[in-house]
């Protein structure tokens, strides 16, 4: 596990995740010191007779020229409540590089799992569920920081000051420091062996439930209308709650497990108490006194430490789980760079489409076999034929989102490719049977990407004119600043296609496609959709079409028909 997790790690963090570690250790040695300025003022409380007994105090005490015992054991105080002060507010510090160190990291991994997640293609995200994707990137790499890092980072700090106690606690009391091991170390193992498996099941159970909650949650409100028509909501909520109910009950019992640690560590506590005791008959007043409060002092320092290893390693087991998930992303794979270019194509010629195969990698059958045309700049080109002939593929094929697995597609002679992809899509546009709108305004969507301040207004009037989109929004109380709901949800179907189709023209595309953009919309809605289309095509002559339809009907004013079989 441990070379999994360092994999994960960015090699651009590992410098200072060694930092983090040496930070770390420097904090367990401060609580050591910490604990070891408590020392002196023990001696004192067992017996203020130590100042001039013990060597260490009575070397302090001269060296400093004290005269009252009194002001010694003032100063000694203060002098011990200052440094614990000074220790904490030096550990505060440490702890806060530490933390900004975690959310860094969270907030790299969690960014380029996101963009990890678009890069690799349509054929990835139709093949995901968008819930599980989106819980990956929002919730499994937040879980990853705070549910396995950081209690790596306490198991560390903790382990390393238990050690440097209990090599103190053996140099000077032997008989204590094999106690601590009787006790604790038998005590530890016990939970261990208990919890182990159970909290590695606990937490993969929780997330795939999580999961599939998150699965259903999205898919009721997205489908609500079918839903609330077909009476399913209530097989809907049948498998939320069986979901949540495994989630509660896994909860639950690592609750349970998590309260362990400190009633483990206090009985372990209470069983070293009994033996001290029982052990200390026979030895002199004073040095059982100082025997037991060392022990004390020491357990009492020991037990949060214990604790927090045993809470913080329930912690890694619980969330391991979100490993393999970032691990399996390939979190520092190159980012695409040629995504924030604007550069387009100057399309003068045509777009040759020669010897086209293509078939998906879990199939060994060709959805497009050895298909060859031609599209002239200004042409109106229509695409139809059977469900599943392959038009749709055909369309992701020449937008760029597919590769071929034979042939290629050209534009003016240069072969598209994964190089030149970014400067193909910027000169399309693209109005598809459901228009992706988001829960913005229509101005927003209009001119999908662009920051508000660099909004161009003329071109957006100029849109929404040919789109025969100026008397609906004129109508409409804030006019483009008029919020649509998620997916268009406040809108007609043919309201949402005509701001696909503005969206395209603002963008000043040269080469327009309709994928069955009109297939979901009445007959009279369908018409106006293809009469503004129309008028598209004869107000610019030189303006390139491509329309997938089922019906022969709606690609009338096409040049040619190309039909799929």
């Amino acid at each position: 596990m441990r070379k999994s997790i360092i994999d994960i790690i960015p090699h651009s963090f590992r410098a200072r995740g060694y930092i983090v570690t040496a930070t770390i250790l420097i904090r367990a040695l401060l609580n050591f010191v910490g604990l070891a300025a408590l020392l002196p003022v023990l001696y004192l409380i067992l017996d203020n007779e130590n100042i001039h007994s013990n060597s260490w105090l009575s070397y302090i005490y001269n060296y400093f020229s004290f005269t009252s015992d009194t002001t010694f054991v003032i100063t000694l105080s203060a002098t011990m409540v200052g440094f614990i002060v000074l220790k904490s507010l030096v550990n505060l510090l440490l702890y806060r590089f530490e933390r900004d160190y975690i959310y860094s990291l969270y907030r790299y991994l969690s960014r380029n799992l996101y963009i990890d997640y678009f890069n690799r293609g349509l054929s990835f995200i139709k093949a995901s569920n968008s819930a599980v994707l989106s819980r990956n990137v929002n919730v499994v790499c937040y879980t990853f920081v705070a549910g396995v890092l950081r209690p790596m980072a306490v198991i560390l700090s903790e382990a390393l000051l238990f050690v440097l106690l209990f090599l103190s606690i053996a140099i000077y009391s032997p008989i204590a420091a094999a106690m601590t091991i009787l006790i604790f170390i038998p005590t530890v193992w016990l939970y261990f062996s208990l919890v182990r498996q159970k909290v590695n099941k606990y937490g993969t159970i929780e997330n795939e439930a999580q999961r599939q909650k998150y699965r259903d949650v999205v898919e009721t409100y997205r489908g609500y209308a079918d839903i609330e028509i077909n009476n399913a909501f209530s097989r809907m909520l049948s498998a939320f709650d069986k979901n949540i109910d495994t989630i509660v009950d896994v909860g639950a019992k690592n609750a349970t497990v998590s309260t362990l640690p400190t009633m483990f560590t206090e009985i372990g506590l209470a069983v070293g108490m009994a033996l001290l005791v029982s052990l200390s008959v026979g030895l002199e007043s004073g040095e059982m006194k100082i025997l037991f409060g060392i022990f004390a002092v020491a357990a009492l320092r020991l037990m949060p430490s214990i604790r927090a290893i045993m809470s913080a390693w329930t912690s890694l087991r619980y969330n391991k789980y979100t490993i393999d998930i970032i691990h399996d992303a390939n979190i520092e794979r190159p980012v695409k760079t040629e995504n924030s270019s604007t550069e387009k194509f100057d399309f003068k010629d045509k777009i040759t489409i020669d010897s086209l195969s293509f078939h998906f990698e879990d199939s060994d059958s060709d959805v497009i076999n050895n298909l060859t045309f031609e599209i002239n700049k200004g042409d109106k080109i229509g695409i139809n034929g059977r469900s599943g002939a392959g038009k749709t593929t055909l369309f992701n094929l020449l937008l760029g989102f597919y590769t071929p697995t034979k042939g290629q597609i050209s534009i003016d002679g240069e072969v598209l490719s994964d190089q030149n992809r970014r400067k193909w899509q910027n000169s399309i546009g693209y109005v598809s049977q459901s228009v992706f709108l988001t829960d913005s305004t229509i101005l927003a969507n209009i001119a999908l990407g662009c920051k508000e301040e660099q909004i161009d207004m003329d071109r957006i009037s100029k849109a929404i004119e040919a789109a025969s989109l100026s008397s609906f929004i004129s109508s409409l109380p804030n006019g483009l600043n008029t919020r649509i709901g998620e997916c268009g949800a406040l809108l007609s179907g043919g309201q949402r296609q005509r701001i696909g189709i503005a969206r395209a023209l603002y963008k000043g595309a040269e080469i327009l496609f309709f994928d069955e953009a009109t297939s979901s919309l009445d007959n009279d809605t369908e018409q106006n959709i293809n009469s503004s289309i129309v008028s598209l095509a004869n107000a610019n002559s030189a303006l390139t079409i491509i329309v997938i339809a089922h019906r022969e009907s709606s690609l009338s004013y096409c040049d040619r028909i190309i039909t799929l079989k």
